[in-house]
C-alpha cells in the first residue's frame, strides 16, 4: 500500500496509544529523571574542596540514604499528566502537520514543515500540561533528599498535596513558573525528535522495502532521535529546574530571576554547571523516546487494525 493511501490516526487513537506509551515510559525511566534533578540542584560552592558527584554516585546516595523508592519521588505528578501530555503531543503534531502542503512528487510534506510541526507540538504540550506537572515533580524530588540539609522537614506529602500547597501559599501562577523555558525546551526537543524519527523511519522503510517496521527498529530509531534534543538545550533545562525549585521574591519578574540564576551559576560553579545532569538526562530522554515510539506504534497499529478497513490502516508521514 502506498503512503498516499494512508489516513491519519484518529484523536482517540492518539489518546490511547500516547497515554499507554507515556505510562510505560514514565515507569521505566523516572529514576533517571530523579537523579538528573538532584545533580542539577547540587551546588559545588558549599565547601572549598567539594567534589563533583557523578551520575552513579548520586544514584547510590539516594538509594543508600533514602531507599530505592526515593528514585520514584514525583512520579505521581508525572503519571497524572502523562496521558494528556502524550495525547496532546501526538495529536497536535499530526494536526499541525496536516496544515502543511503535500508535495505532488513525493506525497509527503517537507522536512521544514515536520520540524515546525514538532516545534509547535512541543510548545503546546509545555503550556497545557508539562510546566505545572514539572513544578510539582521538582518540588517533590528536591525536598528532604540526601543532598539537602538533613534537618529540612518535608513540606509536601504527595503530588496532589504539593499542587494544593503551592497554589494556596504562592498562587496559581507559580505552577507556570518557567513556562517560557519549558516551552523552549519542549519545542526544540520535539522538533528535533519528530523530524529525526520521521525521516529515519521513512529511510528505513524505503531501504528495506517494508510497509511497517518491526518493534525493535522503532526502539532503535526512537533512541537515536531522542538523544538529540537534550544535547542541544541542556542549559535551558538546568536553569528551568532551579527556577521551578525556588520560591519567587515579591516584585521579581521571571526574566530577572532567570538572569540571576544564570549569573550565579556561572560565577560560583562555572560553565559546566549548565550541563549538570546531562548524562542522566540523555539516559532518561533517549530510552524514554525509544519506549514511547515503540509502544505508541504498537498500540496504534492494534487500534487501527481493529477499527479500520484494511485499506485505511496507517497514517501519513
Amino acid at each position: 500500500m502506498s503512503d498516499k493511501q494512508k489516513k491519519p490516526a484518529t484523536m482517540a487513537t492518539h489518546l490511547i496509544a500516547g497515554g499507554g506509551a507515556g505510562m510505560c515510559e514514565a515507569l521505566a525511566c523516572h529514576p533517571l529523571d530523579t537523579i538528573k534533578v538532584r545533580m542539577q540542584l547540587s551546588r559545588r560552592n558549599r565547601g572549598p574542596d567539594a567534589k563533583r558527584k557523578g551520575f552513579f554516585t548520586v544514584g547510590k546516595d539516594i538509594v543508600t540514604k533514602e531507599g530505592p523508592l526515593a528514585l520514584y519521588k514525583g512520579l505521581g505528578a508525572v503519571i497524572t499528566g502523562i496521558v494528556p501530555k502524550m495525547a496532546i503531543r501526538f495529536s497536535s503534531f499530526e494536526f499541525y502537520k496536516s496544515l502543511a502542503p503535500i508535495s505532488p512528487d513525493t506525497g509527503k510534506i517537507a522536512a521544514s514543515a515536520v520540524f515546525l510541526s514538532g516545534l509547535a507540538a512541543g510548545a503546546t504540550e509545555a503550556v497545557a500540561v508539562v510546566t505545572p506537572m514539572e513544578v510539582v515533580k521538582i518540588r517533590l524530588q528536591a525536598q528532604h533528599h540526601s543532598m539537602a540539609d538533613p534537618l529540612d522537614v518535608p513540606r509536601y506529602r504527595n503530588a496532589a498535596h504539593a499542587a494544593y500547597t503551592i497554589v494556596r501559599e504562592e498562587g496559581f501562577r507559580t505552577l507556570y513558573r518557567g513556562v517560557t523555558l519549558t516551552a523552549l525546551r519542549q519545542s526544540t526537543n520535539q522538533a528535533v525528535n519528530f523530524t529525526a524519527y520521521t525521516y529515519f523511519k521513512q529511510w528505513a522503510l524505503k531501504y528495506q522495502g517494508l510497509e511497517e517496521l518491526p518493534s525493535y527498529q522503532h526502539m532503535v530509531l526512537g533512541l537515536v532521535s531522542g538523544a538529540m534534543g537534550p544535547l542541544s538545550n541542556a542549559p535551558i533545562d538546568t536553569i528551568k529546574t532551579r527556577l521551578q525549585r525556588s520560591s519567587a521574591k515579591p516584585g521579581e519578574s521571571a526574566l530577572t530571576r532567570i538572569r540571576y540564576i544564570a549569573a550565579d551559576m556561572f560565577k560560583h560553579e562555572g560553565f559546566r554547571a549548565f550541563y549538570k545532569g546531562i548524562t542522566p538526562r540523555v539516559m532518561r530522554v533517549a530510552p524514554g523516546q525509544a519506549v514511547t515510539f515503540t509502544v505508541y506504534e504498537y498500540i496504534r497499529g492494534i487500534l487501527e487494525r481493529l477499527n479500520a478497513p484494511e485499506e485505511d490502516k496507517g497514517y501519513r508521514e
